[in-house]
């Protein structure tokens, strides 16, 4: 948290080159909670001294829309002033001997639109405090490098708000006068402020003690409202999972009495990691086969095992400041996707949810670091660091520790995950501590040769591209793979230096087996893949004994978080999609074989072809589907074409609506050819037994769901009307919410007139659960457009009774759905879309401006878009540039987004 800000026009601009220690630490907080909706009393009692080792200087406390009532020091009276929000104190003692603050002030929950710092939700009270929300609740150094120890005393209406619930561990609850109630907490932890939560209202626990490796008990409980406990019992499995696996893999273990899970359906983001009150959103808490779908289970299952994790990588260990955000971040994506991957029975599995997490990575990601977002893993700098909450944070900061493990082995990266903590437990740290832990543990390793060179992961943004090419010389049995990589310029960083990439590679002989591999140099082959490191801007190795010439299947398991142009041949690529055994590979070069083909007819002249695909991929296509061994899961990621979204990414320029032409004229050309594979494609997999959310199952349901929805398509070609038919027959009478859902959706997506029928069975069905409506939302917001249907039917569903723009989950249900989701229905030639998501940017930054802020991204790529789009697409984000009251969420995305 830097304490030079600099003005930027109307912005303020904190930079991390700025940093300074603290001028005071906070050693102890006592708070004392009077809950009451309109008006909320809040005891700051504070025990500080002088940081001596930087100058001294007054005392700033942050706030944000307090009523200040009193402050005392030492007991007694004291001289303040107010510096905007900040509240100022120059007279204080010296020296390094500890003082008392006591601040006294208010707040009023119910008004709390923005749902950060203490806010009510559905009548209980809840609080979220990350990044700056705790400043909302009393005046504090509110940064994480401030870690104090809190014992909260919290009070209110017994009836109202029975459960009282904060930090640690309860040591004292009792009666007051008045029908009041208290309960008192003390976490023994330090933490920073934004840990903190406290939780007030009418809920009720699911409960279970376990017994960790320790020897030691525990009590794990998931409160939710009454009436949800029939749902709870998945999350609860989830987190003694965490609890077992953290334990078992890193030598982690619980450190709390007692820790908590408490669900809310009103919440900005996914969940919060507050020390052992974990704060979630409905979302990510709720299931039963009833009311949730296979990805909602396997969604549940990593982030409750996210959020645990950051029990000891966030909260034992914090960021120094917010620049650091990935130290945690990063490193916990990372760990809870090696949770979902060690849960998988099988290779197969594993291979399923990496190539899952890349599609997210490659869709989002990649896009933001060729956007005017663009930023380092480590940004540099920031308006609103709710802004940098961002896939480069999260999702690429993951990329870049496992290419640490791939780099130091598996066992290499415990050895230095533990050094890490036998150095940093209890402090708050940077991104460079961790990197040069993990070096320092693995001194042979290739990233303890190079920590300077890979830690540019960090400070450099933008995605690489590596150039992968191939010779093969028979007179002397050799294979050259030649290396060379790039990264375009970004935002503020015109000049990259190289990284250092990690890249698995595998030669694939003619009969589809690796061969063993042996670099010039070496004295013994090695069967399998091969890791390769590139550090230079360009690297050949050479490969001894090869008796033909290979394919090599390069970036094996993405490797890297990196751009691959492999120069293969289209019957190269068919035969690593028929043969090679890195099931990533495997589904890449069925992506890359339909990308080459949609980029191929969006780039022709005329109308878009009835058929894009030609022969040789639809006979690819049908030979994976009807492959023996291959998992239904892996068969159904490669038979799904790349995203309308992803397919733009590889064009200069953007013309939405024949990007979807082609990709849907791709899909009915699938669903046409394959017709009668994939009605046994159905047939195989549609029965199932009793619901099982395990990825064998899940994967059969998605292959079914896939098929039927092909079916459907294929049937609005032909005029049949049995497969549609069988398509609602199974939305009534399926046994769980994935294959009613898979079924209802096969008939939104194909545009059947069956579907408007089964659209308000399922509402009717389902309209006192909150979240299963978000999905009856998202499916219309999102449909196929056709002939610009899908804005009237939004619009009309802005004014359904059901919709709450007030509500998170409820807003990016329909508009988020649209605006980001669905680019042949946002992105019209009228510009209607345009003005819709204007409307709704200053409509929701009124009442939340991180939500409005995540929305205004939708706009990001505007440049990219071929006219009439383009010019269209800039005044709209003019017009909501031009409002002078925008937030500084707002405001930083839109001027980014606006900047030559």
């Amino acid at each position: 948290m830097p304490l030079l800000r600099e003005a930027a026009g109307p912005a303020t601009i904190i930079r991390r080159e700025d940093y300074t220690p603290p001028p005071f630490w906070i050693d102890r907080i006592e708070l004392t909670f009077d809950l009451d909706p309109a008006k909320t009393r809040v005891l700051n009692k504070m025990v500080l001294r002088r940081n001596t080792e930087v100058p001294a200087q007054p005392l700033r406390l942050d706030g944000e829309e307090l009523n200040l009532a009193r402050v005392m020091l030492n007991g007694g009276g004291c001289s303040f002033k107010m510096d905007g929000d900040a509240l100022v104190m120059e007279s204080l003692p010296d020296g390094p001997e500890p003082f008392e603050l006591e601040i006294f002030t208010t707040c009023s929950p119910e008004k709390n639109t923005q749902l950060s710092g203490l806010y009510l939700s559905q009548g209980d009270f809840f609080t979220q405090c990350e990044a700056e929300g705790f400043r909302r609740i009393t005046y504090f150094l509110d940064r994480p490098d401030v870690m104090a120890s809190y014992t909260v005393t919290l009070r209110a209406d017994k009836d109202k708000y029975p459960v009282l619930l904060s930090n640690g561990n309860l040591v004292e609850q009792g009666e007051l006068p008045d029908n009041r109630h208290f309960a008192k907490w003390s976490d023994p932890h330090r933490k920073p402020s934004y840990l903190f939560a406290l939780v007030a209202g009418r809920l009720v626990a699911r409960e279970q003690r376990i017994v960790t490796r320790a020897g030691k008990e525990h009590l794990l409980q998931v409160y939710v409202r009454p009436g949800d406990m029939d749902k709870t019992e998945h999350a609860m499995n989830s987190l003694v999972s965490s609890v077992i696996w953290d334990e078992a893999r890193f030598g982690l273990a619980l450190d709390l009495e007692r820790f908590m899970i408490v669900a809310t359906s009103d919440f900005n983001m996914g969940a919060m990691e507050n020390k052992g009150l974990n704060i979630f959103n409905t979302k990510y808490v709720l299931a039963n086969s009833a009311t949730a779908t296979d990805t909602d289970f396997a969604n549940i299952e990593s982030v409750v095992a996210h959020e645990y994790f950051h029990n000891w990588t966030g909260n034992r260990i914090t960021c120094r400041d917010w620049f650091q955000l990935s130290l945690k971040e990063g490193l916990t994506v990372f760990r809870d996707q090696e949770f979902s991957m060690d849960l998988c029975a099988d290779a197969s599995a594993r291979a399923v949810k990496r190539i899952e997490d890349v599609r997210v990575l490659r869709t989002m990601q990649f896009a933001e670091d060729a956007g005017p977002m663009a930023h380092p893993v480590r940004p540099d700098q920031y308006v609103e660091i709710n802004n940098f909450y961002t896939v480069t944070v999260y999702e690429k900061g993951a990329e870049v520790v496992r290419m640490m493990q791939t780099l130091v082995g598996r066992d290499g990266f415990r050895k230095g995950m533990d050094l890490y903590f036998q150095r940093h437990d209890g402090q708050a740290v940077t991104c460079d501590d961790f990197a040069q832990a993990i070096a320092d543990a693995n001194p042979d390793s290739e990233l303890a040769r190079q920590p300077d060179a890979f830690k540019r992961w960090y400070s450099q943004s933008g995605t690489p591209r590596v150039t992968a090419r191939g010779t093969y010389n028979a007179e002397e049995r050799r294979y050259t793979l030649t290396l060379d990589q790039s990264c375009p310029a970004t935002p503020g960083q015109a000049e990259k230096l190289p990284f250092v990439i990690p890249v698995a590679v595998g030669l694939v002989d003619a009969g589809g087996q690796d061969l063993a591999l042996r670099l010039s140099g070496e004295t013994h082959a090695v069967a399998g893949s091969r890791l390769l490191v590139l550090s230079e801007a360009s690297q050949r190795f050479v490969f001894e004994d090869i008796d033909a010439e290979p394919v090599p299947s390069v970036l094996r398991g993405f490797s890297a978080p990196v751009i691959v142009d492999n120069g293969l041949s289209d019957a190269q690529l068919l035969h690593l999609l028929a043969h090679d055994s890195d099931a990533f590979n495997r589904w890449e070069a069925g992506q890359q074989l339909a990308l080459r083909r949609a980029v191929a007819a969006i780039r022709a002249e005329g109308p878009v072809a009835a058929q894009p695909l030609d022969h040789a991929v639809v006979e690819a296509m049908r030979a994976v589907l009807r492959h023996p061994t291959l998992d239904a899961a892996l068969k159904e990621l490669v038979l799904t074409l790349p995203s309308e979204t992803y397919i733009a990414e590889q064009l200069d320029e953007v013309d939405p609506q024949r990007i979807h032409a082609v990709r849907e004229a791709m899909r009915e050309q699938l669903a046409q050819a394959l017709q009668a594979d994939w009605v046994w494609a159905f047939e195989q997999h549609k029965d199932n037994g009793a619901y099982r959310p395990d990825p064998v199952s899940s994967g059969r349901r998605a292959l079914a769901g896939l098929a039927l929805t092909m079916l459907c398509l294929d049937a609005r070609q032909t005029g049949d009307t049995v497969w549609p038919g069988k398509a609602y027959q199974r939305f009534k009478d399926a046994g769980n919410m994935t294959d009613r859902f898979n079924a209802l959706s096969a008939l939104v997506v194909s545009g059947q007139p069956l579907a408007q029928e089964a659209l308000a069975r399922f509402h009717t069905m389902f309209r006192h659960e909150a979240l299963v409506i978000d999905k009856w939302f998202a499916l219309q917001a999102g449909a196929p457009d056709r002939g610009g249907n899908i804005l009237p039917s939004v619009r009309q569903l802005m004014n359904h009774p059901d919709f709450s723009l007030k509500n998170p989950n409820r807003a990016r249900s329909v508009i988020f759905s649209f605006c980001s989701a669905n680019p042949a229905g946002f992105h019209r030639a009228d510009a209607a879309g345009y003005v819709f998501w204007s409307e709704r940017v200053l409509e929701l930054d009124a009442i939340n401006p991180q939500v409005a802020a995540r929305l205004a991204r939708a706009m990001d790529r505007w440049k990219k878009l071929a006219e009439p789009y383009r010019s269209a697409a800039r005044e709209a984000v003019a017009r909501v540039a031009a409002k002078s009251d925008l937030s500084a969420d707002v405001r930083e995305v839109i001027t980014r987004a606006l900047a030559e």
